[in-house]
């Protein structure tokens, strides 16, 4: 059992156990001298069933079970005197050899996948089995393995998802800390509401019913987990549509998009929220969806624009993985081809899914076709006859000044509700969700106005995100976060070994805060000091730093940002940052960023051009176990463009170094930081001196030209 001390062994026990080793290991040896020979003899199979019923967890010698049964049947098939019993018998024998294992260890994984095995072969009768996993499931009505079985036999006998949902009702009364049972509640209730089987549309009417019975198990046993579970699995239906939505893209619908091109110079009359400088001669076009979607492509998504000249456009997800699944999706636009000093609007634009394809990883197609425009203007300027040269941007506190807006600034925080297509259903559907939402959060309250419950204060937090996320396009602010966010404050003390989490929560939490509207945002947007930089132009900077944060979010709100400071908190990753396309600045000092691999997302960052990861943990751990099994690049698991020739490139030998490699090999960075990182010697400053040519400025040092 989990949590009980071990006991020194007794004499007795210790020669028990020896003996029993010795015999293990002498059928061992039997059994591979017969397996590694292709002997499949009845004394062979007898060696086999002695060694499993001691050791049902011995895989090979399962495979070798398999091998046999084939070897067998094949000789059968050959036998003219051969019958269907013949068969029977060999795979009741088999049966009978798992159910020997399984009185040894029922939780064994060969065991159980053995007897699947036996069954797919289509020759054995199905009546015993449900007997025998009522047999199992009296032991542990919680058995996974069992309940997973379950699923197997029923879909076999073709036990119809209703009955069997109706089975874990039963198992449920008789024991609500059945979490198995919850669990496959769940499964089934998932099928039957996706395919909206007779009983179970609209979704509204099931989901009421569900509570109910969840609400029993809680104000029974608050402190069993398992009825937690499945209410958050119930919240997670309630607030989140089945169909794939898009939530921002940038530009954004109905903006004005300034292009500046050449040199920036400062220009107040200019707003920073809608002007962009890029060399690249192309302007990044990003959808923002809510949830991972694939089929995103010129068919599923059209422009219309004189700016898209080249033929199709290609879209390319915003994934750190090499999959084709992502919530962010990227493609590029061509600088208009006009006169230096013309002054014309170029009009764009964006129709999404007006053409079937693009789908979400749980299978539900985008179904609400929608439409979002913006205006694209080149605006005259100078050649740059001043000579000014590449400058380092310095992140100083004395170099930032609270941004005072004016009247013509375009509003960052725009949302795509209003694109949307709803029906009637979904309007009603919209008043169901936050009347349950509600009534939860009065049952909460009263239930941890009686006791101190940790996964109660979890659930009430996880039920006012979803309240306020709801009305947040109405509302325009995060009505309870300040309340979220004292619950969490509250658990990392509770609850120590899990304060990680809740401190990415609380990280979220403050975000959404900070993002909710206009007013609040305008808090922590700050202009920098120079803006006669290259670099710079007219963007201002977001500064997000010294807030204790532990991961990023509210990332669709941010896609406008060009200068981003996250300095001073306590991030550890920076997944999501890659949907920032425009990012030009981004200062990463003074966190705990521990390996390279951590910043895989700037590498799709391809307007990056100044970048701080000073005072970090980079080098400090000799092993990054997060993401390799070996230390090879070919073992990554992002995909990349790496080719073998690439290891040594001149005279830089990359060794040791092949993770900053692959990171910084693709970036055009102008000005890098990286002192106070454990692997910030004079060695790898060279190495990071040849393998990025565009830079100039490190640590503060400028780079002499080669």
């Amino acid at each position: 059992m989990h949590g009980q001390p071990r006991k020194p062994p007794k004499p007795e026990d210790e020669a028990a156990s020896a003996a029993k080793a010795e015999k293990l290991r002498n059928l061992q040896s039997q059994f591979l001298c017969f397996h590694h020979n292709n002997i499949y003899s009845k004394e062979a199979l007898e060696v086999n069933a002695k060694l499993l019923e001691i050791n049902p967890e011995y895989y090979t010698a399962w495979n070798y079970r398999k091998l046999a049964v084939e070897h067998r049947l094949t000789q059968s098939e050959s036998d003219p005197d051969s019958d269907s019993d013949s068969v029977n018998s060999i795979l009741n024998v088999e049966l009978k050899v798992v159910e020997s294992a399984l009185r040894q260890n029922f939780k064994s994984y060969g065991a159980w996948h053995h007897r699947k095995w036996v069954l797919s072969k289509g020759q054995s009768s199905l009546d015993h089995e449900l007997r025998l996993l009522d047999r199992f499931q009296k032991a542990d009505s919680r058995n996974f393995h069992a309940w997973n079985y379950r699923r197997f036999v029923a879909s076999l006998l073709n036990i119809s998802e209703v009955d069997e949902l109706q089975y874990t009702t039963d198992m449920i009364n008789k024991n609500f800390s059945n979490y198995s049972a919850w669990h496959n509640r769940s499964v089934l209730l998932s099928n039957l509401l996706k395919k909206k089987a007779q009983g179970f549309f609209p979704k509204e009417k099931v989901l009421n019913e569900e509570y109910e019975l969840v609400h029993q198990a809680l104000f029974t046993d608050p402190d069993d987990q398992s009825g937690w579970f499945y209410h958050l699995w119930l919240l997670e239906q309630t607030v989140k549509a089945d169909a794939p939505l898009l939530v921002s893209s940038w530009p954004a619908h109905d903006s004005n998009l300034i292009l500046l091109g050449g040199s920036c110079l400062e220009d107040s009359a200019l707003s920073p929220f809608n002007t962009f400088h890029s060399e690249l001669g192309t302007i990044p076009l990003v959808v923002f969806f809510n949830k991972a979607v694939e089929g995103v492509n010129s068919s599923t998504i059209s422009v219309e624009s004189v700016l898209n000249t080249k033929g199709e456009l290609t879209w390319k997800p915003l994934s750190t993985n090499n999959s084709q699944t992502a919530q962010v999706w990227v493609t590029y636009l061509n600088y208009p081809d006009i006169k230096l000093h013309s002054s014309e609007f170029y009009p764009v634009e964006v129709s999404v899914g007006h053409t079937q394809g693009i789908i979400s990883s749980s299978g539900f197609h985008y179904s609400h076709p929608s439409r979002f425009a913006f205006k694209v203007f080149v605006r005259p300027f100078e050649k740059d006859l001043a000579g000014h040269g590449v400058e380092m941007v310095s992140w100083r506190e004395d170099n930032f000044l609270l941004y005072e807006s004016h009247s013509q600034d375009s509003n960052p925080i725009l949302s795509l509700d209003q694109l949307n297509i709803k029906d009637d259903h979904e309007e009603s559907s919209s008043e169901w969700r936050a009347e349950t939402i509600a009534n939860e959060i009065a049952l909460f309250r009263e239930l941890l106005s009686e006791i101190n419950c940790k996964i109660g204060k979890l659930t009430l937090a996880r039920l006012l995100i979803a309240h306020d996320t709801m009305l947040s396009p109405i509302a325009n602010k995060m009505v309870h976060s300040e309340e979220v966010i004292e619950l969490y404050s509250d658990l990392m003390k509770l609850d120590s070994p899990h304060s990680q989490y809740y401190k990415d929560e609380r990280s979220s939490v403050l975000l959404q805060q900070i993002t909710s509207n206009r007013e609040t945002l305008l808090r922590y947007c700050f202009r920098h000091g120079d803006r006669t930089s290259s670099i710079l132009g007219n963007s201002i900077c977001l500064r997000l730093n010294n807030l204790s944060l532990s991961r990023m979010g509210s990332i669709e709100k941010l896609l406008w940002v060009q200068m981003l400071d996250l300095s001073h908190n306590e991030l550890r990753s920076i997944e999501g940052l890659e949907a920032m396309q425009l990012l030009s600045c981004l200062n990463l000092s003074n966190n705990k960023l521990s390996s390279f691999t951590a910043l895989g997302p700037l590498r799709l960052l391809k307007s990056l051009k100044v970048l701080d990861i000073s005072c970090n943990e980079i080098g400090s751990h000799s092993i990054d176990t997060t993401r390799y099994l070996c230390s090879s690049p070919l073992s990554h698991a992002e995909e990349i463009d790496w080719s073998p020739d690439e290891t040594v490139t001149g005279d830089v030998n990359l060794t040791n170094y092949w993770e900053a490699f692959l990171i910084f090999k693709d970036l055009n960075l102008t000005q890098l930081d990286i002192v106070g990182n454990a692997i910030a010697d004079e060695k790898f400053k060279s190495f990071l001196a040849k393998i990025v040519p565009t830079l100039k400025w490190l640590d503060g040092q400028e780079l002499q030209l080669h």
